[in-house]
């Protein structure tokens, strides 16, 4: 196993150089020979949390793991262009969900376009081009008129129209992903381009698109960490939900009014607080979730019962840790990490105003 590159993951109150090589390594131990990357070993494997912890390897200067990590997806994708929800242990074989959902399938393109930045092998963006075609392509049947994106397909091929916020505000993220990876290829893709426009300007301006799930902390922070708000209103939007969300010390709840923090939400929230210029703030929500990291495995548990002063459940997740080394490398200066996060390279879309 390799020594993992760590300077950028030294944080003051979150991680020294020896606690981000731990992490790194836990994440790793995970990882199966085939490039698979399950939540931990026994557990699934989801498309999403899968390519969030090969991003992570990537920020650590793990590449050739990340690599695997990006072909395992391109072996076992469908014919349509989608990944199964779930796969017991990673195995392709053992398909434990068989929906096909919409933001699951998109962020092959933020992980490819995030490895394509850090390595430069434009013979890795030719081979995994044909792969994120083709989820875009399946994701993307299922927008609506209005803009937002079905949220799956059943196993039996019937869509799912009704839209998630936070799955809606993923994708649009990937699309830009996508797009830059088709103009890094000169391969334009004009439909994608429009399709991105009215997918920002349904998240930015018809809310009633969505389905309520307002309760959810992901719904309150992801339209400004997928990129769709930016500006005034991306702030405006992180101090509405702050006093709902944040517990001070303690982490950021998944969802009210449940006394239950995240150790994903909260890194996400300071991916999210860094992107619009809130850095001090998002170095107090990654230094308030120290609590749930196990010094044994430098892995992070999932989340925490506040009031019964509990982990619950009791897992070691690899994407909770994929999410926290992202939220670090970018306040850290990861070059990489902060051009996919900051939207640095990636086409704006359309003007949600000119849309109305």
């Amino acid at each position: 196993m390799t020594t993992p590159r760590t300077e950028h993951l030294v944080l003051p109150g979150v991680l020294t150089a020896e606690e981000a090589a731990a992490t790194v390594r836990g994440i790793l131990a995970v990882q199966r020979p085939d490039g698979a990357i399950p939540w931990f070993r026994g557990h699934h494997l989801d498309p999403w949390d899968h390519t969030e912890a090969a991003m992570a390897l990537d920020a650590a200067g793990e590449h050739e793991a990340g690599e695997r990590a990006y072909e395992w997806l391109a072996r076992h994708q469908n014919h349509d262009g989608s990944w199964y929800a779930a796969y017991a242990d990673g195995d392709f074989a053992d398909v434990t969900d068989r929906g096909l959902e919409t933001n699951f399938c998109a962020y092959v393109a933020v992980g490819v376009w995030h490895h394509y930045l850090a390595t430069g092998d434009d013979a890795f963006l030719d081979r995994m081009w044909p792969t994120v075609y083709a989820a875009m392509e399946f994701v993307l049947r299922l927008q609506q008129p209005g803009g937002q994106i079905g949220w799956k397909r059943e196993e039996d091929g019937r869509a799912v129209n009704d839209a998630l916020l936070t799955g809606s505000s993923s994708i649009h993220h990937a699309l830009r992903c996508a797009l830059a990876i088709a103009e890094q290829r000169e391969e334009p893709q004009p439909d994608w381009e429009l399709a991105v426009g009215a997918l920002r300007h349904a998240i930015a301006r018809h809310p009633e698109r969505f389905l309520d799930k307002g309760r959810y902390s992901m719904d309150w922070y992801y339209p400004v960490l997928g990129g769709a708000l930016t500006g005034a209103e991306s702030k405006s939007r992180i101090e509405e939900g702050w006093a709902r969300f944040v517990v001070p010390g303690v982490g950021v709840r998944c969802v009210v009014p449940n006394p239950w923090v995240t150790g994903g939400e909260s890194a996400e929230l300071a991916l999210a607080l860094w992107a619009v210029g809130e850095s001090d703030r998002a170095l107090e929500i990654l230094q308030s979730i120290q609590h749930l990291r196990d010094p044994k495995t430098g892995l992070y548990w999932t989340g925490y019962v506040f009031e019964d002063q509990a982990v619950w459940p009791e897992e070691l997740t690899s994407w909770t840790a994929g999410s926290l080394l992202l939220a670090v490398a970018a306040l850290g200066g990861d070059e990489p990490t902060c051009a996919v996060f900051s939207g640095e390279r990636l086409p704006t879309g359309l003007d949600p105003d000119c849309c109305r």
